[in-house]
């Protein structure tokens, strides 16, 4: 048994579970637990070896846990968002990488149910293909909407599309990837193409440049496209240049609380083993459950987790179940994302804190949550940026101006 397996095993009984506010909350939270106990037994050596978490891609897949977002009625789990955050936060506590990495996944597949529910013609047969194939798809970056990296040129039967994209998570293993070009067009000027792009053809390369503090396993590598072949039918949306609009805000709205999810189970999963550090210290030396000043530490950790779990879950309940994809709904969810960020950041810092010395070896999964969760600050909208949405949507000004 590993320190890490030991550590988990120590504290389960002590173990941080967010509360169930509404029934079937925790519908897949029991496949998300049994995955996490498995990747966690791994994590260390992919963060060592700084490796793609392929195999845990696989177990994914073969449970079902990569369909988790997609209907029932087209071969999915069926999981609402609220379902995907319990059980993301619990995937979280065994591998941060393999949860941000399939969070990507994961939100674009509810974005693909919204536009399903609300009308969009093509995407039931998208969401059936990508269950019934077990497609993984990615995106080309959260810095690559309003001010795409890549520039598309008219060709027969569509655009050929060029450009250098970055922090593409699941760049390893995906099988399409949702992406963006600037299109100089001769009538309506310049204007943003949506698409989504099989990685497995011609022109497409791609660069290993993650070698990052944290969240190693997650491989977000830079992808190439070389005059990539982009049907007409594979655009999905034409956009504004320089501008946040609905087809863009229903990816960040249903980004922000998918991702805040992984940090927060993060921080749990650091809670975690630093209150099982304490009981085994206490065993060890006697008196050590008796110190207030550790008891406060514990108290101050579990509220902080409390608040920002609540917080989380707060956003999503005042968006509802039929929320437009306006600037307000965005404002709520990157808010929460906001406080779970900056809380997961704090707590992880409290929890290494907590378990003493211990924590500052390689070996401790303290050690790499300390370094994984300070990823969450680059994910838009930043912290900052954040504050700035909402101050100018307060102040009757226009929120694009942010970017």
């Amino acid at each position: 048994m590993t320190s890490a397996t030991q550590s988990r095993a120590t504290s389960s009984s002590t173990a941080f579970q967010p509360r169930l506010l509404q029934a079937g909350d925790d519908r897949f939270v029991g496949l998300a637990r049994e995955l996490a106990a498995e990747f966690a037994e791994r994590a260390a050596q992919h963060d060592h070896d700084n490796t793609f978490v392929a195999e845990n891609y696989e177990r994914m897949k073969k449970t079902g846990y990569t369909r988790l977002a997609i209907p029932e009625e087209f071969g999915g789990l069926g999981a609402t968002m609220r379902q995907v955050l319990y059980a993301q936060a619990e995937l979280a506590k065994g591998c941060g990488s393999t949860a941000l990495a399939i969070a990507m996944h994961h939100y674009n597949m509810l974005a693909l149910n919204y536009r399903f529910k609300h009308g969009a013609e093509g995407v039931a047969a998208s969401l059936r293909k990508i269950a019934d194939n077990n497609l993984i798809v990615m995106t080309s970056g959260g810095s690559d909407g309003i001010w795409p990296s890549a520039t598309a040129t008219r060709t027969e039967g569509g655009f050929l599309f060029c450009g250098r994209k970055v922090f593409c998570s699941q760049a390893p293993i995906a099988d399409l990837m949702t992406t963006m070009a600037r299109y100089d067009d001769p009538s309506d000027g310049t204007v943003v193409l949506m698409a989504a792009v099989p990685l497995r053809q011609p022109g497409i390369e791609m660069v290993e440049t993650w070698d990052t503090l944290g969240m190693r396993g997650t491989q977000s590598n830079d992808l190439v496209l070389n005059d990539v072949f982009v049907s007409d039918a594979q655009i999905a949306a034409r956009r504004t240049w320089g501008r946040n609009d609905p087809p863009l805000r229903n990816a960040l709205i249903h980004f922000a609380p998918v991702v805040a999810s992984v940090y927060w189970g993060i921080a749990a999963g650091a809670r975690d083993e630093a209150v099982a550090a304490v009981i085994k210290r206490s065993e060890r030396v006697g008196s050590v459950l008796a110190d207030s000043a550790i008891q406060r530490q514990v108290g101050e950790i579990d509220a902080r987790l409390q608040a920002a779990w609540w917080s989380l879950l707060g956003a999503v309940t005042e968006i509802g179940d039929d929320y437009a994809l306006d600037e307000q709904t965005a404002n709520t969810v990157v808010i929460g994302k906001r406080e779970v960020v900056n809380a997961a950041t704090a707590i992880v810092d409290m929890a290494m804190d907590l378990a003493g010395g211990g924590s500052y070896f390689r070996r401790s999964p303290i050690e790499r949550a300390y370094r994984d969760v300070r990823a969450g600050k680059f994910h838009p909208l930043t912290p900052e940026k954040t504050l700035l949405h909402a101050g100018r949507l307060a102040l009757g000004l226009d929120p694009n101006d942010i970017w």
